[in-house]
C-alpha cells in the first residue's frame, strides 16, 4: 500500500532496507556490549548494586514510591489546571472580537516563549515568605505546578486552535446556516470534532508535563521521583542501576498514559453517536425561516 508520504518500495529497495536495518541493530549491538563492558570494568553491573530494589523494600517505601507520588500529584494538578485553561484560551484566539484575540494571543505567546524552567523560579521567587504566605514545605510544589500551568495551558491554547482551523469551514458555515450562535457553533460543532484530531497532540503535551516536573527536583529542591537517585545512591552507591530503575518507573508511567490515550481516540473515532449536539429550537436564536412551516407541512 502506497503512502502520501513516499512510494511504496520496489524489490531493490526492500533489500537495501533490510540491509540498512541489519547493519543499525549490528551497531547497535556494538554500542550496547561497549557500554556494558565498560560498566562490568567499573563494577556497575555488580549484584550489591541491582540487588537492593529486589531484596530491601525500603528503597521503594521510603524513596522510589513517594517520590512517584509527588510525580503524579504535581503532573496531575497540572493537567487538570492548563487543560480546560489551554482550551479557553484556544477558544479566545478565535474570537471575533479583535480585543479578545489580541490581548489572548499576547498572554499565549509571551508565556510560549519563556522556558518552563524559568517559570518555575519566577513562581518559586513569589511564593517567598516576603511576598506570599506559602509554607516552605510546600513551596516547591506549588512553584513547579504553576510553572508547568503557564507554559502548557499557552501550548495547549495552540493545539486547539490549530485544530478546530483543521476543519472544513462548512462546517461552521452549516453551524451559522442554522442559526446557531457562536459559542454554540464552538461547543456543539466544533469542539467535539476537533478533540479526536487534537488528541494525538494534547496527550504528547501531557507527557511533557509529567516528564517536566524533574526540573523541580534539580533546582527547586522539590522531592519528585527524580530527586530520589541523590538519596539513593547515597545510602546504596548504585547511581547507575537506581538512574536505570528511576527510567523504567518514567517510562512505564507514560506508556501506561499513552495507551490510554489511544484507546479513548479509537473510542471516539469507532463512536456512531453524532459529534454534535441536538439543540431545542429554544437555544436556537434565529432558526432558519420557515423551517418549522415546512416541518408542520
Amino acid at each position: 500500500m502506497s503512502s502520501v508520504l513516499y512510494d511504496t518500495p520496489g524489490p531493490r529497495a526492500k533489500v537495501r532496507n533490510w540491509i540498512y536495518s541489519g547493519i543499525f541493530v549490528v551497531l547497535f549491538g556494538l554500542v550496547l556490549w561497549w557500554a556494558l563492558s565498560l560498566m562490568g570494568e567499573k563494577g556497575q553491573l555488580d549484584a550489591d548494586k541491582w540487588t537492593p530494589f529486589v531484596t530491601d523494600g525500603r528503597i521503594w517505601t521510603t524513596y522510589l514510591l513517594p517520590g512517584l507520588l509527588e510525580t503524579l500529584k504535581a503532573g496531575a494538578l497540572a493537567m487538570v489546571i492548563a487543560l480546560p485553561l489551554g482550551a479557553a484560551l484556544g477558544i479566545g484566539r478565535l474570537s471575533d472580537h479583535a480585543w479578545v484575540r489580541a490581548a489572548v494571543g499576547a498572554w499565549v505567546e509571551f508565556f510560549r516563549a519563556i522556558p518552563v524552567l524559568m517559570l518555575m523560579l519566577f513562581s518559586n521567587a513569589l511564593y517567598a515568605p516576603q511576598l506570599m504566605d506559602v509554607p516552605s514545605d510546600t513551596r516547591p510544589f506549588w512553584s513547579v505546578v504553576t510553572g508547568l500551568v503557564l507554559y502548557n495551558s499557552a501550548v495547549i491554547a495552540e493545539i486547539v486552535r490549530a485544530g478546530v482551523l483543521s476543519l472544513p469551514k462548512g462546517q461552521a458555515e452549516a453551524a451559522k446556516a442554522i442559526g446557531l450562535r457562536k459559542g454554540q457553533t464552538m461547543t456543539h460543532v466544533l469542539l467535539p470534532q476537533a478533540v479526536t484530531a487534537m488528541l494525538p497532540a494534547l496527550v504528547s503535551q501531557l507527557v511533557v508535563i509529567l516528564k517536566d516536573t524533574a526540573l523541580g527536583g534539580a533546582l527547586l529542591g522539590f522531592a519528585e521521583l527524580l530527586s530520589m537517585n541523590r538519596q539513593i545512591s547515597a545510602n546504596y552507591s548504585n547511581t547507575i542501576a537506581t538512574m536505570f530503575v528511576i527510567a523504567l518507573i518514567y517510562i512505564a508511567v507514560n506508556f501506561a498514559l499513552t495507551v490510554l490515550a489511544s484507546w479513548l481516540e479509537k473510542r471516539l473515532r469507532g463512536s456512531k453517536k453524532s459529534t454534535g449536539t441536538v439543540l431545542g429550537a429554544e437555544e436556537i436564536d434565529d432558526p432558519v425561516p420557515g423551517a418549522n412551516t415546512a416541518a408542520g407541512a
